[in-house]
Protein backbone atom coordinates (compact mmCIF):
# COMPACT_ATOMS: atom_id res chain seq x y z
CA UNK A 1 0.00 0.00 0.00
CA UNK A 2 1.24 3.42 -0.51
CA UNK A 3 1.65 5.59 2.47
CA UNK A 4 2.12 9.67 2.15
CA UNK A 5 4.84 10.59 4.74
CA UNK A 6 5.02 14.13 4.47
CA UNK A 7 8.13 16.32 6.35
CA UNK A 8 7.15 19.16 7.87
CA UNK A 9 10.19 20.74 9.07
CA UNK A 10 11.69 24.37 8.66
CA UNK A 11 12.75 27.50 10.39
CA UNK A 12 10.29 30.13 9.01
CA UNK A 13 13.37 32.25 7.77
CA UNK A 14 12.79 32.32 3.83
CA UNK A 15 9.40 33.73 3.47
CA UNK A 16 9.59 35.95 6.84
CA UNK A 17 8.50 38.30 8.42
CA UNK A 18 5.09 36.19 7.67
CA UNK A 19 6.62 32.66 8.37
CA UNK A 20 8.36 32.61 12.19
CA UNK A 21 9.54 29.31 13.77
CA UNK A 22 6.66 28.75 15.63
CA UNK A 23 4.64 29.07 12.17
CA UNK A 24 6.95 28.19 9.21
CA UNK A 25 5.50 28.83 5.55
CA UNK A 26 3.95 25.04 5.59
CA UNK A 27 0.90 26.58 7.41
CA UNK A 28 0.12 29.52 5.89
CA UNK A 29 -2.04 30.28 3.47
CA UNK A 30 -0.33 31.69 0.47
CA UNK A 31 -2.43 30.69 -2.74
CA UNK A 32 -5.96 30.36 -1.48
CA UNK A 33 -7.87 29.56 1.46
CA UNK A 34 -5.51 26.38 2.46
CA UNK A 35 -2.12 26.16 3.59
CA UNK A 36 0.55 24.52 1.88
CA UNK A 37 0.64 21.56 4.56
CA UNK A 38 -3.47 21.41 3.57
CA UNK A 39 -2.53 21.01 0.08
CA UNK A 40 0.19 18.45 0.00
CA UNK A 41 -1.99 16.22 2.04
CA UNK A 42 -5.18 16.46 -0.06
CA UNK A 43 -3.28 16.29 -2.95
CA UNK A 44 -1.44 12.66 -1.43
CA UNK A 45 -5.39 11.44 -0.20
CA UNK A 46 -7.22 11.64 -3.95
CA UNK A 47 -4.15 9.07 -5.05
CA UNK A 48 -5.76 5.79 -5.79
CA UNK A 49 -5.22 3.61 -3.03
CA UNK A 50 -3.03 5.32 -0.88
CA UNK A 51 -3.18 5.16 2.90
CA UNK A 52 -3.46 8.27 5.56
CA UNK A 53 -0.64 10.19 5.39
CA UNK A 54 2.21 9.97 8.30
CA UNK A 55 3.98 13.41 9.44
CA UNK A 56 6.90 14.30 10.66
CA UNK A 57 7.52 17.58 12.94
CA UNK A 58 8.69 19.34 15.59
CA UNK A 59 7.43 19.32 19.09
CA UNK A 60 6.40 23.16 18.54
CA UNK A 61 4.03 22.33 15.17
CA UNK A 62 2.13 19.29 16.35
CA UNK A 63 -1.39 20.80 17.21
CA UNK A 64 -1.47 22.73 14.51
CA UNK A 65 -0.29 19.65 12.16
CA UNK A 66 -3.47 18.18 14.15
CA UNK A 67 -5.96 21.06 13.63
CA UNK A 68 -4.90 21.68 9.82
CA UNK A 69 -5.47 17.90 9.03
CA UNK A 70 -9.10 18.11 10.91
CA UNK A 71 -10.03 20.85 8.96
CA UNK A 72 -9.29 19.77 5.39
CA UNK A 73 -10.99 16.22 6.59
CA UNK A 74 -7.68 14.37 6.29
CA UNK A 75 -7.05 11.28 8.86
CA UNK A 76 -4.10 10.93 9.93
CA UNK A 77 -1.81 7.74 9.58
CA UNK A 78 0.25 9.81 13.05
CA UNK A 79 2.27 12.20 13.59
CA UNK A 80 5.87 11.30 14.22
CA UNK A 81 7.00 14.03 16.68
CA UNK A 82 11.22 14.85 15.57
CA UNK A 83 13.01 16.02 18.66
CA UNK A 84 16.01 17.96 17.13
CA UNK A 85 16.36 18.74 13.64
CA UNK A 86 18.99 16.13 12.07
CA UNK A 87 17.96 16.60 8.40
CA UNK A 88 15.89 14.52 5.63
CA UNK A 89 17.44 10.94 6.08
CA UNK A 90 16.92 10.13 9.59
CA UNK A 91 13.32 11.87 9.11
CA UNK A 92 12.73 9.21 6.39
CA UNK A 93 13.66 6.90 8.27
CA UNK A 94 11.07 7.32 11.43
CA UNK A 95 8.59 7.42 9.32
CA UNK A 96 9.69 4.00 7.06
CA UNK A 97 9.56 2.39 10.91
CA UNK A 98 6.50 3.49 11.75
CA UNK A 99 4.26 2.39 8.69
CA UNK A 100 6.66 -0.86 8.75
CA UNK A 101 5.18 -1.79 11.90
CA UNK A 102 1.42 -1.99 10.38
CA UNK A 103 2.61 -2.81 6.66
CA UNK A 104 5.55 -4.66 5.92
CA UNK A 105 4.64 -4.26 2.52
CA UNK A 106 4.62 -0.15 2.59
CA UNK A 107 5.40 1.84 0.01
CA UNK A 108 6.28 5.40 0.88
CA UNK A 109 5.60 9.06 -1.02
CA UNK A 110 7.76 11.28 0.59
CA UNK A 111 6.71 14.57 0.10
CA UNK A 112 7.69 18.36 1.69
CA UNK A 113 5.28 20.17 3.69
CA UNK A 114 5.26 23.64 1.76
CA UNK A 115 5.95 22.93 -2.23
CA UNK A 116 3.36 24.00 -4.51
CA UNK A 117 1.89 21.64 -7.08
CA UNK A 118 -0.66 23.14 -10.03
CA UNK A 119 -0.91 20.36 -12.62
CA UNK A 120 -1.87 17.58 -9.93
CA UNK A 121 -3.10 15.05 -13.50
CA UNK A 122 0.70 15.15 -14.44
CA UNK A 123 1.53 14.28 -10.78
CA UNK A 124 -0.56 11.43 -10.11
CA UNK A 125 0.69 10.11 -13.63
CA UNK A 126 4.27 10.47 -12.44
CA UNK A 127 3.22 9.00 -8.82
CA UNK A 128 2.26 5.69 -11.15
CA UNK A 129 5.55 5.62 -13.11
CA UNK A 130 7.37 5.53 -10.31
CA UNK A 131 5.02 3.17 -8.08
CA UNK A 132 6.24 0.48 -11.27
CA UNK A 133 9.87 1.48 -10.27
CA UNK A 134 9.32 1.07 -6.91
CA UNK A 135 7.65 -2.34 -7.08
CA UNK A 136 10.81 -3.21 -8.87
CA UNK A 137 13.21 -2.08 -5.89
CA UNK A 138 14.40 1.19 -7.37
CA UNK A 139 14.50 4.08 -4.98
CA UNK A 140 13.11 6.89 -6.96
CA UNK A 141 13.49 10.56 -7.21
CA UNK A 142 10.71 13.14 -8.63
CA UNK A 143 12.97 15.24 -10.75
CA UNK A 144 11.13 19.28 -12.67
CA UNK A 145 11.54 19.70 -16.30
CA UNK A 146 13.44 22.77 -16.02
CA UNK A 147 11.51 25.81 -17.98
CA UNK A 148 14.13 28.24 -17.00
CA UNK A 149 17.95 28.46 -15.70
CA UNK A 150 17.67 27.78 -12.45
CA UNK A 151 20.93 28.50 -9.87
CA UNK A 152 18.80 28.26 -6.78
CA UNK A 153 17.83 24.20 -6.94
CA UNK A 154 20.13 21.28 -7.03
CA UNK A 155 20.11 19.60 -10.34
CA UNK A 156 19.47 15.69 -11.31
CA UNK A 157 21.26 14.19 -14.82
CA UNK A 158 19.57 11.40 -16.11
CA UNK A 159 21.25 8.35 -17.68
CA UNK A 160 19.64 5.17 -19.95
CA UNK A 161 15.74 4.87 -19.39
CA UNK A 162 14.58 1.99 -17.71
CA UNK A 163 11.68 -0.46 -18.16
CA UNK A 164 8.98 1.80 -17.23
CA UNK A 165 7.59 4.38 -19.53
CA UNK A 166 9.12 7.60 -18.13
CA UNK A 167 11.75 6.47 -16.14
CA UNK A 168 15.54 7.01 -16.22
CA UNK A 169 18.63 5.75 -14.29
CA UNK A 170 19.76 8.33 -12.25
CA UNK A 171 23.33 9.31 -13.78
CA UNK A 172 24.30 12.07 -11.13
CA UNK A 173 23.26 14.56 -8.30
CA UNK A 174 24.45 17.72 -9.26
CA UNK A 175 24.85 20.89 -7.10
CA UNK A 176 23.44 24.11 -7.20
CA UNK A 177 24.85 25.73 -10.52
CA UNK A 178 26.04 29.21 -11.02
CA UNK A 179 24.24 30.77 -14.49
CA UNK A 180 26.38 29.64 -17.04
CA UNK A 181 25.99 26.09 -16.21
CA UNK A 182 22.56 26.03 -15.75
CA UNK A 183 22.00 27.79 -19.13
CA UNK A 184 23.51 24.45 -20.59
CA UNK A 185 21.68 22.27 -18.36
CA UNK A 186 18.75 23.60 -19.68
CA UNK A 187 20.25 23.47 -23.48
CA UNK A 188 20.85 19.76 -22.82
CA UNK A 189 17.83 18.47 -21.98
CA UNK A 190 18.50 15.36 -19.80
CA UNK A 191 19.01 17.50 -16.66
CA UNK A 192 16.22 18.50 -13.93
CA UNK A 193 15.83 20.02 -10.93
CA UNK A 194 15.54 18.02 -7.90
CA UNK A 195 12.55 18.65 -6.17
CA UNK A 196 12.66 16.52 -3.12
CA UNK A 197 10.67 14.41 -3.38
CA UNK A 198 10.47 10.43 -3.62
CA UNK A 199 9.01 7.53 -3.59
CA UNK A 200 10.05 3.97 -2.74
CA UNK A 201 9.25 0.60 -0.60
CA UNK A 202 9.74 1.29 3.39
CA UNK A 203 12.13 -1.76 3.50
CA UNK A 204 14.30 -0.78 0.50
CA UNK A 205 14.94 2.52 2.10
CA UNK A 206 16.31 0.77 5.67
CA UNK A 207 18.44 -1.56 3.47
CA UNK A 208 19.82 1.00 1.80
CA UNK A 209 20.14 3.38 4.70
CA UNK A 210 21.93 0.32 7.02
CA UNK A 211 24.23 -0.03 3.93
CA UNK A 212 25.37 3.38 3.17
CA UNK A 213 24.89 5.31 6.58
CA UNK A 214 25.36 2.26 9.30
CA UNK A 215 26.10 4.62 12.39
CA UNK A 216 22.40 6.55 11.51
CA UNK A 217 20.45 3.50 10.72
CA UNK A 218 21.85 2.09 13.86
CA UNK A 219 20.99 5.29 15.94
CA UNK A 220 17.44 5.66 14.73
CA UNK A 221 16.42 2.45 14.67
CA UNK A 222 16.86 2.58 18.77
CA UNK A 223 15.68 5.46 19.59
CA UNK A 224 12.47 4.76 17.60
CA UNK A 225 12.58 1.45 19.82
CA UNK A 226 12.14 3.60 22.86
CA UNK A 227 9.28 5.63 21.28
CA UNK A 228 6.55 6.37 23.34
CA UNK A 229 2.80 7.24 21.71
CA UNK A 230 0.92 10.26 23.20
CA UNK A 231 -2.81 11.02 22.16
CA UNK A 232 -2.04 10.93 18.16
CA UNK A 233 1.38 11.49 18.50
CA UNK A 234 4.55 9.02 18.37
CA UNK A 235 7.31 11.08 20.78
CA UNK A 236 11.00 10.32 19.84
CA UNK A 237 13.54 10.43 22.62
CA UNK A 238 15.52 13.43 22.21
CA UNK A 239 18.69 12.37 23.62
CA UNK A 240 19.25 8.65 21.55
CA UNK A 241 18.01 10.60 18.09
CA UNK A 242 19.96 13.84 18.90
CA UNK A 243 23.19 11.22 18.66
CA UNK A 244 22.08 10.67 14.97
CA UNK A 245 24.31 11.68 12.11
CA UNK A 246 22.85 14.49 10.08
CA UNK A 247 22.14 14.47 6.81
CA UNK A 248 20.04 14.34 3.79
CA UNK A 249 18.94 11.55 1.92
CA UNK A 250 20.41 12.96 -0.95
CA UNK A 251 23.96 12.35 0.57
CA UNK A 252 23.16 9.53 2.64
CA UNK A 253 21.70 7.06 -0.16
CA UNK A 254 20.62 8.12 -3.36
CA UNK A 255 23.64 9.54 -4.40
CA UNK A 256 25.49 6.04 -3.11
CA UNK A 257 22.72 3.20 -4.12
CA UNK A 258 22.98 1.62 -7.68
CA UNK A 259 19.21 1.89 -7.95
CA UNK A 260 18.58 5.34 -7.75
CA UNK A 261 15.64 6.28 -10.90
CA UNK A 262 14.57 9.52 -11.41
CA UNK A 263 10.75 10.12 -13.33
CA UNK A 264 10.87 13.53 -14.67
CA UNK A 265 7.84 15.45 -14.81
CA UNK A 266 6.75 18.72 -15.45
CA UNK A 267 3.71 19.70 -13.18
CA UNK A 268 3.56 23.64 -12.29
CA UNK A 269 5.89 23.32 -9.22
CA UNK A 270 7.54 25.10 -7.07
CA UNK A 271 9.62 24.92 -3.48
CA UNK A 272 8.18 28.76 -2.57
CA UNK A 273 11.80 28.95 -1.54
CA UNK A 274 11.57 32.93 -0.99
CA UNK A 275 8.99 36.10 -1.72
CA UNK A 276 10.03 36.51 -5.11
CA UNK A 277 8.93 32.62 -6.13
CA UNK A 278 5.84 33.07 -4.97
CA UNK A 279 5.42 36.73 -7.24
CA UNK A 280 6.38 34.57 -10.08
CA UNK A 281 3.60 31.33 -9.82
CA UNK A 282 1.46 34.11 -8.60
CA UNK A 283 -1.45 35.63 -10.69
CA UNK A 284 -0.53 39.09 -10.98
CA UNK A 285 -2.30 42.19 -12.41
CA UNK A 286 -1.38 44.21 -15.75
CA UNK A 287 1.48 45.77 -14.34
CA UNK A 288 2.74 42.54 -13.21
CA UNK A 289 1.93 43.14 -9.86
CA UNK A 290 0.87 40.89 -6.71
CA UNK A 291 -1.16 42.39 -3.95
CA UNK A 292 -2.85 40.88 -1.11
CA UNK A 293 -5.00 43.11 1.37
CA UNK A 294 -5.59 46.11 1.55
CA UNK A 295 -3.16 47.51 -1.07
CA UNK A 296 -2.63 51.33 -3.39
CA UNK A 297 -0.57 51.40 -6.14
CA UNK A 298 0.31 54.55 -8.31
CA UNK A 299 2.75 53.54 -11.04
CA UNK A 300 3.98 50.10 -9.21
CA UNK A 301 5.27 47.98 -11.35
CA UNK A 302 6.40 44.15 -10.64
CA UNK A 303 5.64 44.55 -6.87
CA UNK A 304 5.11 42.26 -4.57
CA UNK A 305 2.58 43.98 -1.51
CA UNK A 306 1.15 41.99 1.45
CA UNK A 307 -0.84 44.14 3.60
CA UNK A 308 -1.65 42.96 6.89
CA UNK A 309 -5.43 43.62 8.32
CA UNK A 310 -4.55 46.58 10.19
CA UNK A 311 -3.60 48.76 8.18
CA UNK A 312 -3.65 49.93 4.37
CA UNK A 313 -0.09 50.19 2.17
CA UNK A 314 0.19 52.77 -0.74
CA UNK A 315 3.25 52.35 -3.32
CA UNK A 316 3.94 55.66 -5.16
CA UNK A 317 6.63 55.25 -8.12
CA UNK A 318 8.34 51.89 -7.71
CA UNK A 319 9.23 48.73 -9.72
CA UNK A 320 10.33 45.37 -8.39
CA UNK A 321 9.96 45.32 -4.66
CA UNK A 322 8.34 43.13 -1.80
CA UNK A 323 6.88 44.66 0.81
CA UNK A 324 5.30 42.41 3.53
CA UNK A 325 3.32 43.66 6.40
CA UNK A 326 2.68 42.36 10.06
CA UNK A 327 1.28 43.64 12.93
CA UNK A 328 4.56 43.37 14.36
CA UNK A 329 7.11 43.78 12.13
CA UNK A 330 7.18 45.31 8.27
CA UNK A 331 10.08 44.07 5.33
CA UNK A 332 10.80 46.35 2.25
CA UNK A 333 13.30 44.45 -0.14
CA UNK A 334 14.43 45.03 -4.00
CA UNK A 335 12.91 41.65 -5.19
CA UNK A 336 16.19 40.39 -6.43
CA UNK A 337 17.39 40.68 -2.78
CA UNK A 338 14.78 38.67 -0.71
CA UNK A 339 17.42 35.56 -1.08
CA UNK A 340 19.16 37.01 1.90
CA UNK A 341 16.40 37.32 4.25
CA UNK A 342 17.84 34.83 6.07
CA UNK A 343 20.69 38.16 7.12
CA UNK A 344 17.40 40.08 9.10
CA UNK A 345 16.23 36.54 11.06
CA UNK A 346 20.09 36.16 11.91
CA UNK A 347 20.35 39.78 13.10
CA UNK A 348 17.15 39.36 15.21
CA UNK A 349 18.30 36.03 16.52
CA UNK A 350 22.23 37.81 17.46
CA UNK A 351 20.29 40.70 19.11
CA UNK A 352 17.98 38.55 21.30
CA UNK A 353 14.63 39.15 19.82
CA UNK A 354 11.25 37.52 19.48
CA UNK A 355 10.26 38.66 16.10
CA UNK A 356 11.62 35.35 14.16
CA UNK A 357 10.41 33.04 16.60
CA UNK A 358 6.70 34.14 16.89
CA UNK A 359 3.91 36.44 15.29
CA UNK A 360 2.75 38.84 17.81
CA UNK A 361 -0.66 36.62 17.70
CA UNK A 362 0.23 33.12 19.03
CA UNK A 363 -1.73 30.36 18.50
CA UNK A 364 -1.65 26.99 21.39
CA UNK A 365 -3.33 23.89 21.24
CA UNK A 366 -6.64 25.77 23.71
CA UNK A 367 -6.80 28.86 21.55
CA UNK A 368 -4.52 31.70 20.31
CA UNK A 369 -3.15 35.13 22.45
CA UNK A 370 -2.25 38.11 21.24
CA UNK A 371 -0.40 40.98 22.78
CA UNK A 372 -1.72 44.10 22.10
CA UNK A 373 0.49 46.28 24.58
CA UNK A 374 4.00 45.78 26.40
CA UNK A 375 5.94 48.52 28.31
CA UNK A 376 8.14 48.36 31.52
CA UNK A 377 6.73 45.66 33.64
CA UNK A 378 3.38 45.24 32.34
CA UNK A 379 2.33 43.46 29.06
CA UNK A 380 -1.34 43.20 28.08
CA UNK A 381 -2.92 40.34 25.88
CA UNK A 382 -6.41 39.25 24.10
CA UNK A 383 -7.01 35.65 24.98
CA UNK A 384 -9.23 33.29 23.15
CA UNK A 385 -9.51 29.86 24.58
CA UNK A 386 -11.59 27.62 22.52
CA UNK A 387 -15.13 25.72 23.45
CA UNK A 388 -13.95 22.60 25.25
CA UNK A 389 -10.47 23.64 26.01
CA UNK A 390 -8.19 24.50 28.88
CA UNK A 391 -5.09 26.48 29.70
CA UNK A 392 -2.41 24.54 31.74
CA UNK A 393 -2.83 24.30 35.76
CA UNK A 394 0.11 26.78 36.33
CA UNK A 395 2.00 28.78 38.56
CA UNK A 396 4.08 32.02 37.67
CA UNK A 397 7.56 33.39 39.60
CA UNK A 398 8.08 36.69 38.47
CA UNK A 399 4.56 38.25 37.37
CA UNK A 400 0.88 38.72 38.53
CA UNK A 401 -2.10 38.85 36.18
CA UNK A 402 -5.52 40.66 35.81
CA UNK A 403 -8.20 38.68 33.80
CA UNK A 404 -11.04 40.62 32.51
CA UNK A 405 -13.54 38.30 30.78
CA UNK A 406 -15.02 39.98 27.17
CA UNK A 407 -17.54 37.35 25.94
CA UNK A 408 -18.33 33.54 27.32
CA UNK A 409 -18.24 32.32 30.16
CA UNK A 410 -14.33 31.35 32.06
CA UNK A 411 -14.26 28.51 35.13
CA UNK A 412 -10.97 29.83 36.72
CA UNK A 413 -9.16 27.77 39.66
CA UNK A 414 -7.32 29.97 41.59
CA UNK A 415 -5.60 28.36 44.34
CA UNK A 416 -8.37 26.27 45.99
CA UNK A 417 -11.16 28.42 44.48
CA UNK A 418 -12.84 27.06 41.55
CA UNK A 419 -15.33 30.16 40.03
CA UNK A 420 -17.27 31.11 36.94
CA UNK A 421 -16.70 34.28 35.58
CA UNK A 422 -18.77 35.98 32.96
CA UNK A 423 -18.74 38.92 30.43
CA UNK A 424 -17.80 42.01 32.14
CA UNK A 425 -16.37 40.41 35.42
CA UNK A 426 -12.66 40.08 36.52
CA UNK A 427 -10.21 39.01 38.99
CA UNK A 428 -6.77 38.92 40.30
CA UNK A 429 -3.81 35.92 39.75
CA UNK A 430 -1.54 36.60 42.70
CA UNK A 431 2.65 36.04 41.77
CA UNK A 432 2.68 32.26 42.77
CA UNK A 433 -0.67 31.15 42.62
CA UNK A 434 -1.72 27.97 40.80
CA UNK A 435 -4.04 28.78 38.53
CA UNK A 436 -6.48 27.53 35.14
CA UNK A 437 -9.01 28.99 32.74
CA UNK A 438 -11.22 26.34 31.06
CA UNK A 439 -13.61 26.88 28.90
CA UNK A 440 -16.15 24.43 29.17
CA UNK A 441 -19.20 26.23 26.72
CA UNK A 442 -19.99 26.08 23.05
CA UNK A 443 -18.63 29.44 22.67
CA UNK A 444 -15.13 30.79 22.44
CA UNK A 445 -14.30 32.57 26.11
CA UNK A 446 -12.32 35.80 25.16
CA UNK A 447 -10.73 38.23 27.83
CA UNK A 448 -7.98 40.24 28.08
CA UNK A 449 -5.30 39.67 30.61
CA UNK A 450 -2.70 42.29 31.98
CA UNK A 451 0.26 40.65 33.53
CA UNK A 452 2.56 42.90 35.45
CA UNK A 453 6.17 41.82 37.07
CA UNK A 454 9.37 41.88 36.94
CA UNK A 455 9.44 39.21 34.22
CA UNK A 456 6.68 38.44 31.57
CA UNK A 457 8.55 35.74 29.22
CA UNK A 458 6.89 33.00 28.39
CA UNK A 459 9.55 30.59 30.18
CA UNK A 460 7.87 32.05 33.06
CA UNK A 461 5.55 28.89 33.60
CA UNK A 462 5.55 26.03 35.67
CA UNK A 463 3.06 23.46 34.21
CA UNK A 464 1.76 21.49 37.15
CA UNK A 465 -1.13 19.70 34.78
CA UNK A 466 -1.83 19.74 31.39
CA UNK A 467 -4.11 17.77 28.94
CA UNK A 468 -1.55 18.55 25.88
CA UNK A 469 1.40 16.60 27.12
CA UNK A 470 3.51 19.61 28.20
CA UNK A 471 4.02 19.57 31.62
Amino acid sequence: MLHPVVLSGGSGTRLWPLSRQNQPKQFLALMGDRSLFQETVLRAHALEGVQPPVTVCSEDHRFMVGEQLQAVGVPSGGIVLEPVARNTAPAIALAAMHVLARDPGATLLVMPADHLIEDEAAFRTAVDTARALGDEGCLVAFGIKPDYAETGYGYILRGDALGTDGGYRIESFVEKPDLATAERYLAEGTYAWNSGMFLFRADRYLEELGKHAPEMMATVREAYAQAESDLDFTRIPEAMFAASPSDSIDYAVMEKTDRAAVVPVSCGWSDIGSWSSLWSVAERDADDNLHEGDVISVDTKGSLVRASERRMIATLGVEDLVIIDTADATLVARKDRVQDVKAIVDRLKGEGRQEHLFHRKVYRPWGSYDSIGVGPRFQVKRIVVKPGAALSLQKHAHRAEHWVVVSGVAEVTCDDSVFDLRENESTFIPLGSVHRLRNNGTEPVELIEVQSGSYLGEDDIVRLEDVYGRS
